[in-house]
């Protein structure tokens, strides 16, 4: 695995329309640090680092990205750009939860399903751009006739303001053809990663940490292009 093929892998993620970005805590000498995932439909690029911060989207995709993000609501993507698609898995999942313990969530978590299901439904014949804008348009106004209901359980309260401030990224994959609902891409390409923490524990140092993202950098991308990976490990360590 060259420098220049992880690079090219870097250089794509960059260029890319769409990026799908996750993070999730690891040890490094016992500390805690963050490892990214930035992911494509054909390749992931995996960097550790001791932020979860703005400066690590900064560093990986640079002042010059111009694509859209589909993240969870950590505040740092935000900080980093507004063409953001939020992840509806995380908000039906805690809606639900909600919902199972507080009765005053069950129609909100109710509602919310109903107008995931219904824009999934209707994006299914591509329609076209006018379309796509209507069907925005109906989404934000059903949406905010829910965010502008009284409530009185504190939890529904808060789950009601991050559904506020998050407000303009719940619909980008209404007008945006290709544009997933869900962080599923990086939360999959983490996925190993938080199998490997259970079982190392923690990174030991620097050039193991290194050595971890780059690995799994080209593992990952190979994995996704069909390629076996295995043959091409042995393929780059007889090289």
């Amino acid at each position: 695995m060259s420098e220049r093929e992880l690079l090219d892998i870097l250089d794509r993620i960059r260029t890319a329309p769409i990026v799908y970005v996750d993070e999730t805590s690891i040890d490094v000498q016992g500390k805690k640090h963050w490892i990214w995932a930035f992911t494509t439909p054909t390749e992931t690029f995996i960097v550790i680092r001791k932020s979860r911060g703005t400066k690590v989207l900064m560093e990986v995709l640079t002042r010059r990205f111009r694509g859209l993000i589909v993240c969870d609501g950590w505040g740092a993507y935000a900080s980093f750009t507004n063409r953001i698609q939020r992840c509806w898995a995380h908000l039906l999942r805690e809606s639900k939860e909600l919902a199972e313990k507080i009765a005053e969530a069950v129609p909100l978590h109710r509602a919310l399903k109903r107008l995931y299901k219904k824009l999934n439904d209707l994006l299914e014949s591509d329609p076209s751009p006018e379309v796509r804008i209507q069907l925005w348009y109906m989404a934000r106004a059903t949406l905010n006739r829910w965010i502008r209901r009284e409530y009185v359980t504190e939890k529904v309260i808060k789950l009601i303001g991050k559904i506020g401030n998050g407000f303009e990224y719940w619909f980008t994959f209404v007008i945006h053809p290709g544009v997933e609902p869900t962080n599923n891409r990086a939360e999959r390409a983490l996925r190993e990663h938080v199998v490997q923490r259970k079982i190392v524990g923690t990174l030991r140092n620097r050039k193991g940490t290194s050595i971890h993202e780059r690995i799994m950098t080209v593992l990952t991308t190979w994995a996704q292009q069909g390629l076996n990976t295995l043959q091409m490990m042995k393929a780059r360590l007889s090289s």
